[in-house]
């Protein structure tokens, strides 16, 4: 098994679900979004169009979070994922510099912090610090706890992190949730080993590109047609 991941641009219709979901489900603080996206608008009047596209960790071949890592703390697993244990980082950064898609984060401070705060926003509303006694949250009164089964559920301060492809999911059978919560279905995954594959019909049915390919870097998020406001190819 190696992993792969096909967006459909002509599907997309950049509601930002896959953010939320992603968000949601991985307890990703403010600032941090595992699953995230970039506009450009191009042209001139009348002659202009509007790009769409939908970003995450590519999990590439090549990795070059993975090469400049001192501790190994980022490393490829054997299903293609890119992962990466926290427990060795030590906050130097190199990942997040070497990445040339920009998708990995880093806790500058300790994450949702702000929940701790014993202040309530107005008068009769429960602070912070309530809501996470009364939900018995650890970090924020809405975190998944199945986050935990494969990553901490909320990362130290001074710690990369980046998307996981939703490993845990995927370990019991299910879809990252940046595919599941797509309202449009407009994410695919499966399996790049496999030349009988749904994702490998699709990249080659619709000469698929990758971001950056002159980074060298082999992604393994393919990108299929185009975004349109008119949704038209």
């Amino acid at each position: 098994m190696k992993f792969g991941m096909v967006i459909d641009l002509q599907k997309c219709v950049g509601c930002g679900a896959c953010n939320l979901g992603c968000k949601a489900e991985n307890n990703t603080p403010e600032g941090i979004n595992w699953s995230h996206h970039k506009t450009e608008t191009v042209g001139k009047f009348p002659k202009v169009s509007y790009h769409y596209t939908p970003t995450l960790c590519n999990h590439c071949d090549n990795a070059a979070c993975v090469n400049v890592c001192p501790k190994q703390a980022m490393y490829k697993a054997d299903n293609g994922l890119t992962l990466h244990d926290p427990d060795k980082c030590i906050g130097c950064m190199k990942c997040v510099r070497a990445c040339p898609y920009g998708v990995i984060g880093y806790n500058k401070q300790v994450p949702h912090r702000h929940w701790q705060d014993d202040q309530p926003l107005a008068a009769g509303l429960s602070s912070g610090h309530e809501l996470l006694q009364k939900t018995g949250a650890k970090s924020s009164p809405h975190e998944n706890p199945e986050r935990a089964d494969s990553y901490p559920l909320a990362r130290r301060r001074r710690t990369a992190e980046k998307c996981t492809g939703c490993d845990h999911r995927q370990a019991v059978g299910l879809q990252p949730a940046c595919v599941e919560n797509c309202p449009s279905g407009a994410r695919m995954i499966g399996d790049l080993s496999d030349p009988n594959s749904e994702i490998n019909r699709l990249i080659k049915l619709h000469n698929a590109k990758v971001l950056q390919p002159e980074a060298g870097t082999k992604p393994n998020v393919y990108y299929i047609r185009s975004f349109s406001l008119l949704n038209q190819s």
